[in-house]
């Protein structure tokens, strides 16, 4: 099991209540979203407007609010594929989630799972 079902419900419940919250995106997922949608110049910067958890398999996922409501696609992501500011709320309990999620992930790799 990767992630804490108890911890994670809680942050998730949490940041139900405080989104919108303003995230970086990391280099990697900039990358990726503007292959995905070259059409569209992909921020550095945005809001996540939702979160819901996909279970341990996927973990806490934020929908970001790239494109405005008038995009084609719906942008997903992995909480752990952004960065949040220190003064945003929850800050200290999703970098709390993230790191652990990342360790446990590195571990099953290194298994072979």
């Amino acid at each position: 099991m990767i992630d804490d079902l108890e911890k994670t419900n809680l942050l998730l419940e949490k940041l139900k209540t405080v989104v919108p919250i303003e995230a970086r995106l990391s280099q990697s997922l900039i990358r990726l979203l503007a292959e995905k949608s070259p059409e569209m110049p992909i921020p550095e910067r945005c809001n996540v407007i939702d979160v819901f958890y996909t279970g341990d398999e996927g973990g806490i996922i934020c929908c970001l609010d790239i494109g405005g409501p008038q995009t084609k696609d719906a942008h997903l992501v992995s909480i752990t594929h952004l960065g949040f500011y220190r003064n945003t709320p929850l800050s200290r309990e999703i970098d709390v989630y993230q790191r652990h999620r990342i360790k446990k992930l590195k571990q099953q790799n290194a298994r072979g799972y």
